[in-house]
């Protein structure tokens, strides 16, 4: 592990340009490791600093101060593909080494790595190595050879390398794509824009290799890996193995490089990519509208699920890799935003159902706009909305979005007006990372359900560290003000430390009985 880093920040009204939610005694704690507190950022739709409406690196840079300490107090970045690409989303990617345009230039990176850097911020990137762009140089060169060969010529990777790039094949497969005017066709599982490279290529290792220097190089902390479970469709022995390669050639070349992987599929399927060592899978299972989390807040899975699942799950995935880190999020750029879980919400639902994701173990990811409620559901081209800064078209920093995206109103205020409010969306989000950042033991530490504490409508449950002591998290899950009573264990931990509500309403505690708001959190120590 790394060496840990401990320095105290302490949040200021002046500095945070916002309503101050947290207590002026309170304080984020910093770690130099991979427990940390991530905001997936979208550079298209997320600040544009040049004036044509399109979110670029410089933009992003311009805005550190909202995101990392100063502001909400994330200490990592995620960001989607920035390699040049010829589609909105970058996922078709043209060149593994370079920026696209449209986001800006390699000194633009630079020079927000460094920035980053000096406010204790790491940066991901998302890295596609499924497939590439069919405007790839390598895919254009082997597509140009097979149609130079002669009528019953066969290819040769000697003749040129890039034939053994992708999959060809003289058959329609299923998942291939006809390459126009031959009898040949190509892996192209999502769409025919997007081959399917040949990981089983030396060639192929090589220059994914290469890729990875040039990258650790220029100061990223760690790679978001697309689509893990298309490596090799339909053969998850082959995709773990795969993923083991790239895992331990990361870290060949940098001990402390950190890979989350994406595996969209049931929690006992992605649990066993923990076997290839990778540091992180997300954790689909809390995800979503028919996730763990907006179950429990919407009330149709008992609110106890959330405490035990924690619990189970730590389990399974430490029996696949003891040194894993889990990746809890909530939504990302694939699915609804949340703000549409929730029918007739004022906010109340959005706001605990956020801080549910923020008190899991692990890296959390928080997607960019949940901080403010944004909507957008439907096309992907809605889910990746410009940020919501201001209601003012002439704002400074505003996006277009993608060019496909349909027109909506947001359901609540924009980032400006809900600066105002202490009750916010906004200053909620701010006070539960506070809290997740001012106790390691959320991140760090092993769950444990209280079942005397757990019931369809509130739960309870410890997080256990050595290092960083014990502490005891309870949640009313219910409409109404709840009373839990503080029994075997949980009644040593009688001092509330800290409270986090929805409302203006406040947590007491007499004796061993505590008393919690409608949808509030609690923080208990054991009283010193």
């Amino acid at each position: 592990m790394k060496k840990l880093i401990l320095f105290v920040l302490i949040l200021s009204l002046i500095l945070s340009g916002c309503a101050n939610t947290q207590p002026e005694s309170s304080s984020l704690i910093s770690i130099d490791d991979d427990y940390r507190t991530a905001y997936q950022v979208f550079v298209y739709s997320f600040c544009d600093s040049n004036g044509d409406g399109i979110g670029d690196l410089k933009g992003l840079e311009l805005k550190l101060d909202y995101i990392g300490d100063k502001g909400l107090g994330f200490d990592r970045i995620w960001t989607l593909p920035i390699f040049p690409s010829p589609s909105y989303h970058k996922y078709d990617v043209k060149d593994y080494t370079d920026i696209d345009p449209e986001y800006g230039t390699m000194e633009d990176f630079d020079s927000l790595v460094s920035k980053c850097s000096e406010m204790g911020i790491d940066l991901i990137l998302d890295l596609p190595v499924n497939h590439t762009s069919s405007e790839h140089p390598w895919f254009v060169s082997a597509c140009d050879y097979l149609k130079s060969l002669a009528p019953g010529a066969e290819p040769s990777s000697d003749e040129n390398p890039y034939f053994d790039y992708y999959n060809f094949s003289r058959d329609p497969e299923d998942g291939y794509s006809n390459i126009e005017g031959t009898s040949w066709y190509y892996e192209s599982r999502f769409v025919s824009s997007m081959p399917d490279l040949n990981l089983s290529s030396d060639r192929v290792k090589d220059e994914l290799e290469e890729i990875l220097k040039f990258w650790l190089k220029h100061g990223v902390s760690g790679f978001r890996l697309d689509a893990c479970t298309s490596f090799y469709t339909g053969d998850r022995t082959k995709s773990v193995e795969f993923l083991s390669w790239l895992n331990a050639k990361a870290k060949e070349i940098d001990p402390s490089c950190y890979l989350v992987g994406e595996v969209w599929a049931d929690q006992a399927s992605y649990a066993l990519y923990y076997d290839s060592g990778i540091d992180s899978v997300f954790d689909f299972q809390f995800s979503g509208a028919e996730g763990i989390i907006a179950r429990v807040v919407n009330g149709t899975a008992p609110a106890s699920l959330y405490a035990t699942a924690m619990e189970s799950e730590e389990k399974l995935y430490a029996s696949h890799n003891e040194n894993y880190i889990n990746a809890p999020f909530y939504t990302n750029h694939d699915m609804a935003r949340s703000a549409g879980y929730y029918a007739w919400d004022d906010g109340t639902k959005t706001k605990i159902a956020g801080a549910l994701n923020l008190l899991m173990g692990g890296c959390s990811y928080t997607y960019y706009g949940e901080e403010l409620g944004m909507k957008g559901s439907g096309k992907d081209e809605n889910k990746r909305a410009p940020m919501y800064w201001s209601d003012d078209p002439e704002y400074i920093g505003l996006c277009k979005g993608p060019e496909d995206m349909d027109r909506f109103e947001m359901k609540f205020p924009s980032l400006e007006d809900q600066q105002k409010d202490p009750l916010s969306v906004f200053n909620y989000y701010k006070q539960a990372i506070h809290i997740r950042r001012s106790y390691p033991q959320i991140a760090r530490g092993r769950t444990v359900a209280e079942a005397s504490l757990c019931s369809d409508t509130g739960c309870g449950f410890y997080k256990i560290s050595e290092e960083y002591g014990n502490i005891l998290a309870v949640i009313n899950l219910s409409e109404n003000e709840k009373t839990f009573l503080l029994e075997g264990a949980g009644a040593e931990y009688t001092e509330i430390s800290e409270q986090l509500n929805t409302s203006d309403g406040k947590s007491s505690i007499e004796g061993t009985r505590l008393t919690v708001p409608a949808y509030g959190i609690v923080i208990l120590e054991k009283k010193v």
